[in-house]
């Protein structure tokens, strides 16, 4: 065959780059045609056991510092109306607090605020009290203190009725006690440096004025996280058919911590207090004949008023080792209300951080490393939550500040050999239960141990902390 002609195999050479440039992504695609994947704003859940945090403190921290420095400690006091809370007392009553701005306040940025309302500021005999509100307190204010004042968060720590330099009654856990604590969400949600929204932070009596509080329904209280909190008076003091028999101390113990001794205590005492004297030794003694159950007991119990009157979000924590604040406060018993199931039903957010350690924070340490085998202690090796800090933060900063992604609605839990996973629910909703006779278990004297007497089945993810 003859030579072909230049022109002709240019012709040939462009047709079939045409025929081929449309196929060309059928064979696969260089890297600058790849998409990246977007990266993740904070580190997966999962991934937290490959990450360095913090281990030589008492608490937990944030696994990046913030950027702005903490201002001095600034204090206030202000009035609220309590003429009509009481049968007798003073017709008004002053609420007193302390506060912390990070810097950026100065330039006029506007924060959200972490606050601690409790009855513990300047409590013990004279002599020996604890610190008062402006001082951090240890542990719980130093948290708060290191980890998100120099994240752009105000810190508040609020004395109660009665408590501190509050004036008017100590009303323990009563209604007296909610409207000093919503009054002081209300003027930390109003100041000119608030961005208005409040989150409440605490654990036992410290978790139980959240819920004083959310009881209220204050439009400024936007999340609140009660660490073993108590949820109502009643039954944490009586439960299994009978008073422990706490009940007949407990409203005086607190009241011979908070006052003075002297002429100003005379302010504190109110009927309430007299009928907090009675009601624990009457609960004790006459049972479900307590003619107490229905005022005392009803108005100090707070979650199912939350219920009813709040929009916020909860993470709860718990101790399920706890003997002081049990878990049934939390999830109920065989006639109890599971508020974890509820809140959540209802279409509240809820997270939850279920532990095997005993009354006690998620990151502290030094209390796991003290419980017994049968009482948490299997579980020590990996309890400590040494990312509580961070978790916290992601929390917070969606729900105070309006940043990140929406925190999963989940609940972490440890297993008693210290295994954690993550449910969507607690208890799980697709647990199938398998009952086994008392008598195939181990039997240690008067305890049963060794085998459980019931086994569950679910589909769960395990994480690894």
């Amino acid at each position: 065959m003859g030579a072909t002609h230049p022109m002709m195999r240019t012709a040939v050479l462009l047709s079939l780059l045409i025929l081929l440039v449309p196929l060309s992504g059928c064979f696969g695609s260089s890297d600058e045609d790849k998409t990246p994947e977007p990266a993740l704003y904070y580190p997966d859940i999962n991934d937290r056991q490959f990450l360095d945090w913090e281990w030589n403190g008492s608490y937990s921290m944030v696994l990046e510092q913030g950027p702005h420095t903490v201002l001095e400690v600034q204090e206030a006091t202000f009035e609220v109306d309590t003429s009509d809370i009481w049968e007798t007392g003073p017709p008004t009553s002053n609420v007193h607090l302390s506060y912390w701005l990070p810097s950026n306040t100065e330039a006029g940025e506007k924060v959200p605020v972490i606050a601690v309302v409790s009855p513990y500021f300047s409590f013990g005999q004279p002599g020996d009290e604890s610190g008062a509100t402006n001082v951090v307190g240890g542990g719980r204010g130093e948290f708060i203190y290191d980890n998100y004042i120099p994240h752009g968060y105000a810190f508040a720590q609020v004395s109660v009725f009665g408590t501190e330099e509050s004036s008017g009654c100590f009303d323990y856990r009563g209604a007296g006690e909610g409207l000093g604590i919503h009054h002081a969400v209300e003027w930390l949600g109003q100041q000119n440096w608030s961005n208005g929204n409040v989150g409440l932070y605490g654990k036992s009596y410290e978790g139980a004025t959240q819920w004083e509080a959310a009881a209220l329904g204050s439009e400024h209280l936007k999340t609140i996280v009660p660490i073993s909190g108590t949820t109502a008076l009643h039954p944490l003091l009586y439960k299994n058919g009978s008073a422990e028999a706490r009940s007949q101390v407990m409203h005086m113990n607190y009241f011979g911590s908070t006052v003075d001794y002297n002429g100003d205590d005379l302010d504190n005492i109110c009927p309430d207090i007299v009928e907090g004297i009675f009601a624990g030794p009457a609960t004790y003694g006459l049972g479900e004949l307590d003619p107490y159950m229905q005022n005392y007991y009803d108005e100090r119990s707070h979650i199912d008023k939350a219920f009813q009157n709040w929009n916020g979000s909860i993470y709860w924590v718990q101790g399920m080792q706890d003997w002081n604040v049990d878990p049934h406060q939390v999830f109920g018993g065989p006639s109890g209300t599971n508020w974890y199931l509820d809140y959540s039903a209802a279409g509240y957010d809820v997270r939850g951080m279920l532990g095997q350690w005993e009354h006690n924070y998620p990151d502290q340490w030094s209390k796991h490393n003290a419980q017994d085998s049968g009482y948490g202690g299997e579980a020590i090796h990996n309890m400590t939550r040494w990312d509580w800090g961070q978790d916290l933060f992601e929390w917070f900063e969606y729900y105070l500040k309006g940043i990140g992604p929406k925190p999963d609605n989940h609940a972490q839990i440890q297993r008693n050999d210290g295994e954690w996973r993550i449910e969507d629910l607690w208890p799980p909703q697709d647990a199938t239960w398998e009952s086994i006779d008392l008598s195939n278990c181990d039997q240690q004297g008067s305890s049963v141990g060794r085998s459980l007497c019931s086994r569950r089945r679910s589909t769960n993810r395990d994480i690894h902390l």
